[in-house]
């Protein structure tokens, strides 16, 4: 089977499509082939009805009925329950490829996709969009935190508002709203993902003279250097035995100390914001061992354990588009 996932360059959404891909593959020997669709002639060659689309063997199982025009426009996908995202959801792909011939991917459990799509805003990424000042914003909330270690105040934020006519505490308070940060019972922030603005078990020296910060959670600290394209040194501490995890990250890589420590990516069943389900459940440890421990220390958290490879993964494509330009 040939799997394709077109999209117009920096789509925040191709890369959510294609990890919820390799959730519903597991492992699975099937290729899937990235395509950048840059206009309007490309669309209708390749049949791409908005991006992201995605085709099994150049079919699209997700074109809308009777109007397939192409297009390079953000692509909505509409869910049974009549909400809507910027990628199909796990089991809308796993059906679309069973019915295209891969049937084997019937049944998976999906327990890390479904905690990468409450990281990434269940599809919809990581990124503000553009509209209302959100992403200037954002990005100022950012870029803050990366220079000074803290919290930049409303006051620091109303001029990039300003640009846009709206204040600073509209704009922090519908970007709280669809948990790209979060606010305190004052309406300042307590946390822009991937920082904190108090102390975690994750703590995060940014190298070439950055202060120190505070990550959410695992995943959090190891899309920093994705983010700000610089390296940075991630301080923090196994939950069951209390021995340190270190990971040190450069051009040329990144180590980790012990050389064995994992990621358990996990979430509770409740509902709600990434920083009051998962964060807490998204954890360094010096190996597998002490993260299936601590798993069936808690059964209220569904996931997995994760290799380095894997978690970095995960944290470049969640974070890694932040601070792009705006288009």
């Amino acid at each position: 089977m040939r799997i394709t996932v077109l999209a117009v360059p920096d789509c925040p959404n191709a890369p959510v499509v294609r990890e919820r891909l390799r959730a519903v593959l597991g492992g699975r020997d099937v290729p899937v082939n990235a395509v950048e669709v840059s206009g309007e002639a490309e669309a209708a060659r390749w049949g791409m009805a908005g991006s992201p689309t995605v085709l099994l063997d150049g079919a699209d199982p997700f074109a809308p009925v009777g109007d397939a025009r192409p297009s390079v426009s953000c692509r909505l996908y509409r869910h049974a329950d009549g909400t809507t995202d910027g990628a199909p959801s796990v089991a809308e792909l796993r059906r679309a490829l069973m019915e295209a011939g891969l049937p084997e991917v019937a049944g998976q459990e999906c327990c890390e996709a479904d905690v990468l799509d409450l990281l990434g805003r269940a599809g919809r990424g990581r990124r503000a969009p553009a509209e209302r000042g959100l992403r200037a914003v954002h990005q100022a909330v950012l870029r803050h935190f990366a220079t000074t270690g803290t919290a930049p105040g409303p006051a620091a934020l109303d001029p990039v508002a300003a640009a846009v006519g709206r204040t600073a505490r509209d704009v922090l308070a519908e970007l709280a709203a669809g948990d790209f940060l979060t606010l305190d019972e004052r309406g300042w922030i307590g946390a822009a993902y991937p920082f904190s603005a108090t102390p975690t078990p994750h703590r995060v020296r940014i190298e070439g003279g950055g202060p120190q910060v505070w990550a959410m959670c695992a995943i959090d600290a190891l899309g920093m250097p994705a983010m700000l394209g610089q390296g940075v040194v991630i301080s923090s501490t196994d939950p069951v035995t209390g021995e340190p995890v270190t990971v040190t990250t450069t051009g040329d890589g990144s180590v980790w100390e012990p050389a064995g420590a994992v990621v358990f990516v996990g979430r509770r069943a409740c509902s709600g914001p990434a920083a009051s389900v998962c964060c807490d459940a998204l954890n360094f440890f010096t190996g597998a061992a002490s993260a299936q421990s601590w798993e069936g220390e808690h059964p209220d958290v569904r996931g997995e354990i994760v290799d380095q490879v894997r978690a970095e993964e995960i944290g470049r494509q969640i974070f890694g588009p932040l601070l792009a330009e705006s288009t």
